[in-house]
């Protein structure tokens, strides 16, 4: 595929707006931003960054390794070598009207991509051209990997960045696979043929369908990505001793004994010669002594010696490692940049890494049984995945689980967490058929904006289980720059149930649902059964729902005198009962009676398995006093169904991963046709369900709340509203002026952010249709009789000195001031009582339609990302705390709930007899707030005070904004890895 720029002088790509050599660009700052680390189609990384002049011996590398057909498609000729001047045009760009972009994998480029701007050159800097050239090559090794995708998302970014608006190609019919690259994509196009081949026009203005083509690539590439993972065909143990402990040897021993399916090494530097084995394993001095294909690398040497490592690691294939070295970011500075190196160095070679500092992995599928981790004891198979930043409280989840006879599909202790993180298993675990429930253990988020996308997406098909640790001591990762808003820690719960994340306090908690949701269905609704042997647990159960928010029914008491059977019978009844959606069993130790638990266990299963359809559609939980063995009992004859079978070719060494062969089968819009997967075999029946039971009846409630709670959103989620487009909104003009402040006042602002003044805070809303009504300084009772003129009368004048604000008691503020004379008589009285007009600041500003003032903000908080505030002004909200959230971008579900969800909305709707407010305007105007701070993540914070709505309309009267550099790790823009 070439670009027209290319064909006026022939396939030596010399050509331009005229023959000859090109005029030399004109120099720009490099911009470092537009580098990037992408997972590719199958899991891989590879780095995209702008040509530069120094690549001129790596192009020539790259175009030779190109194939004859290849080089055909991109030029329209055949064309075996590039000339010194094509070389010299192809690396040398000004950034602006000529862009290059490669991707490179160890270094080497293994893509390329250009654009040219149409009639670029000496054109005038005022009249730019919107409209670009673009021409892809990608090496024949690493097609069908999807880097042309991956270029096409970043160079369509960059040609924004840059005032282009539009591509132009030209491709030749039968280089198809570059034709779907552009049809695929998303974008609005218009397709021609001229000339014996296809010329195409894309529209780069994002659309619904590019945006969900890019985030399905996303989701499917870093799944494969986690796959590759937890399913290798191999495992080389580096740093394994030749004496039996220490952290290396004890991994090898954990994967021997858990029986991995694969080709597991030792490999220890200090061997010499390949030694016989370590503990029954082959062992060599290098990864590269094996002589055989590794998957993943267990790295567990001294930090000093990880770089050494990684180089031997990703010069021999290794596609992944799991490095469980410390003395890395939790070491302090020193640590974080060898840190920030080994991920540098990771990536090169297109690996991932899960740690540093990590506790290790663990794949239950019985087809690969990874245990590559320091847990001595294989967990058993089930249907809980389990994520944590902590190894001790990895430790301590993976016993509590054991202990209660909970299964696990995968468990990853990330550790620091250096570069696959928990919204990369999020990604796995959202179509992972072995996993029904996700278990999160989080310190901090690093891309909350990403985190909050992608639990809300995965908790609309299972449950997704949250505790976040370090509350008080801090949300915001390591090294975060941009200036955010801490919300109450309620509030952040609140936000996050939004995204249907079940948000819990503790890690028993954590384990307490868990447990139910993966092995109960999920209530209808909040009532509840409780019955047992014992009035008082009875009581205490009635009081935990109540407290919950369920709506419990009387408890049924069976007596201290009832048998197994009568637990069996009432439980069946309860079940049958149309009347409540959920039963708590509680119970307590019969006297002098042997072996009860076991039948008691026994019974119950009996009621639930005999229920029929209504009863096996309501969660049973028990609470138990004292009674030693019952939730082994219940547990232990259900086992867990097993996931569904992986075709797994004899020779590991040559064979696929399990994760290649068990990938998830691609959207029709995204090159499904050139990923060929392996059907799974049909699931066996699922077996008895697990009845959890819980020491304690506030336990035992509490899950149950959650899981009411959340089957709540999952029926509410089938509806979630949507994101209105409107088209009075200019989003290149917000941009343009965005940078502009930025670049003029931003230098060394990060930690502080840059406050726009009024008037550029007016022209920044009016372009999201957002109209604040102007305001005049008064310095002086003159100046404020000219400011009305101008404005008309009636004016109000108010202060806006700093500590008057918010002050209404003060008499800051003058209303409905119709003449001079009243203006004149206003100014006096409020300087006479408040003090001299230099301290005071006034104003004056136009009437508007009498309402109810209202406060509407949006902010950066460090735990959820951009959140979208409202509420009454004054005292309701500054002392009552009675202010709504919700996640950014809101849908127009989200905003009108917002308006009702605060104890004071009824003076909204009309309280004690006033008239009601126009609440579709006030929606529209959080709609179009949320819109303007979703789309430019350079806006860390909004308010809108007051936002007077009236019967009719509603009118902005004061806005404060403030910007800063957009943080790295945004969740717009094309996809890529988190910076190191």
């Amino acid at each position: 595929m070439r670009s027209a720029s290319e064909q006026t002088d022939g396939p030596d790509g010399a050509g331009g707006a005229g023959a000859g050599e090109p005029p030399a660009p004109e120099e720009h700052a490099y911009p470092d931003h537009w580098e990037a680390d992408v997972v590719l189609r199958d899991g891989g990384t590879a780095r995209v960054r702008p040509i530069t002049a120094d690549d001129a011996d790596r192009l020539v590398s790259f175009y030779e390794q190109v194939s004859d057909e290849s080089k055909y498609y991109r030029f329209f000729a055949p064309y075996p070598r590039l000339s010194a001047k094509d070389v010299h045009r192809f690396t040398h760009h000004d950034f602006v009207d000529r862009v290059g972009l490669a991707a490179t994998v160890g270094g080497e480029f293994i893509a390329t991509v250009r654009y040219d701007r149409i009639d670029g050159r000496g054109r005038p800097a005022s009249s730019p051209a919107d409209e670009a050239e673009v021409a892809f090559l990608v090496q024949d090794a690493h097609q069908g990997r999807g880097v042309a995708s991956a270029l096409l998302e970043h160079i369509a970014a960059v040609a924004r960045e840059r005032g282009i608006r539009r591509f132009a190609a030209e491709v030749l019919p039968a280089n198809t696979k570059m034709i779907k690259v552009f049809t695929d994509a998303g974008y609005t196009q218009k397709r021609s043929f001229e000339d014996g081949s296809v010329r195409l026009h894309l529209d780069l203005e994002p659309t619904d369908r590019s945006l969900a083509v890019q985030r399905a690539r996303e989701q499917r590439a870093e799944a494969r990505s986690v796959q590759r993972l937890l399913a290798p065909g191999s495992v080389a143990v580096v740093g394994a001793g030749r004496t039996p402990g220490g952290v290396g040897r004890t991994v090898l021993r954990n994967l021997r004994d858990a029986g991995f399916t694969g080709q597991l090494y030792a490999v220890n530097p200090a061997l010499d010669t390949p030694a016989a084995d370590l503990d029954g394993v082959p062992a060599f001095p290098s990864v590269a002594a094996i002589g055989a294909p590794v998957d993943l690398a267990v790295v567990a040497v001294p930090a000093e010696r990880v770089p050494e490592v990684v180089a031997d690691c990703g010069e021999h294939g290794v596609r992944g490692l799991v490095v469980l070295s410390a003395g890395y970011a939790e070491s302090g500075t020193e640590g974080r940049e060898r840190q920030r190196a080994l991920v540098r160095q990771a990536r090169s070679y297109g690996m991932r890494i899960i740690g540093p500092n990590a506790f290790g992995i663990i794949n239950t599928a019985a087809d690969v049984r990874l245990n590559a981790s320091l847990a001595p004891e294989m967990p058993a198979a089930g249907r809980i995945g389990l994520f944590t930043q902590s190894g001790a409280i990895g430790i301590a989840l993976l016993a509590g689980l054991h202990r209660r006879g909970a299964g696990l599909s995968s468990f990853i202790s990330a550790g620091n967490r250096a570069d696959v993180s928990g919204n990369d298993f999020l990604q796995h675990w959202y179509d992972d058929p072995a996993t029904d429930v996700v278990l999160l253990y989080l310190e901090s988020i690093g891309n909350p904006r990403k985190f909050t996308r992608l639990a809300r997406r995965t908790a609309a098909v299972k449950p997704v289980v949250v505790v976040k640790g370090a509350r008080h001591s801090g949300s915001a990762p390591p090294g975060h720059r941009v200036p955010v808003t801490r919300i109450p820690h309620a509030t952040v719960s609140a936000l996050l149930r939004q995204a249907g994340v079940i948000r819990v306090d503790t890690v028993t908690e954590l384990v307490d649902a868990g447990l139910l949701l993966a092995g109960q269905p999920l209530p209808a609704g909040p009532r509840v059964a409780i019955l047992g042997n014992s009035e008082s647990l009875g009581l205490l159960t009635y009081d935990a729902c109540l407290t919950e928010g369920l709506r419990p029914q009387r408890p049924l008491d069976l007596t201290t005198t009832a048998t197994p059977a009568d637990f069996r019978d009432a439980l069946a009844a309860a079940l049958a009962d149309d009347a409540c959606d959920a039963v708590v069993v509680t119970a307590i130790p019969w006297v002098g009676i042997e072996g009860t638990t076991e039948v008691l266990a026994a019974s119950l299963r009996e009621a639930v398995a005999g229920s029929g359809a209504a009863g096996a559609a309501k969660p049973v939980v028990v609470v138990h006093v004292e009674m030693g063995g019952l939730a082994e009992a219940l547990s232990a004859a259900t086992s867990t169904r097993p996931a569904p079978a992986r075709t797994r070719r004899p020779t590991a060494a040559a064979a696929p991963t399990a994760a290649e062969t068990a990938a998830a089968p691609a959207p029709q819009e995204t090159q499904a046709a050139q990923e060929a997967q392996t059907a799974p075999e049909p699931q066996p029946p699922a077996p008895a369900r697990n009845i959890p039971a819980y020491p304690a009846a506030e336990r035992a409630v509490r899950a149950l709340a959650e899981a009411v709670r959340y089957g709540q959103w999952r029926r509410q989620a089938a509806e979630p509203g949507r994101v209105p487009e409107y088209d009075s909104i200019d989003e290149t003009g917000a941009a343009a002026l965005i940078d502009r402040v930025l670049g003029e006042r931003g230098a060394g602002q990060e930690s502080r952010g840059v406050t726009l003044t009024a008037d550029e805070a007016r022209e920044l809303l009016g372009r999201y249709g957002i109209e604040v009504r102007p305001t005049l300084p008064a310095p002086g009772p003159d100046e404020a009789v000219a400011a009305a003129a101008r404005l008309g009368y009636p004016v109000a004048l108010k202060t806006t000195a700093p500590h008057l604000r918010h002050r209404p008691d003060l008499g800051g503020v003058r209303l409905d001031l119709a003449t001079e004379e009243q203006l004149r008589t206003a100014y006096a009285e409020l300087t006479e009582a408040l003090g001299k007009p230099a301290e005071l600041q006034p104003v004056v500003q136009a009437m508007v339609p009498r309402g109810v003032d209202t406060v509407v903000r949006a902010a950066i908080d460090p735990a959820a990302g951009a959140v979208l505030s409202f509420g009454l002004a004054g005292a309701a909200s500054e002392l009552l705390g009675d202010t709504a959230h919700r996640l950014v971008p809101a849908t127009d579900r989200d905003a009108a709930e917002l308006v009702r969800s605060i104890r004071t909305a009824p003076l909204l709707f009309g309280w004690r007899g006033s008239a009601p407010v126009d609440t579709p305007a006030l929606e529209e105007l959080l709609l179009r707030v949320s819109r303007l701070v979703d789309d430019h993540p350079e806006i860390v914070s909004v308010a809108l005070e007051p936002a007077v709505v009236a019967p009719t309309g509603v009118s902005v009267l004061g806005a404060v904004v403030r910007l800063a550099p957009a943080a790295p790790t945004t969740d717009l823009g094309p996809r890529r890895l988190p910076g190191y």
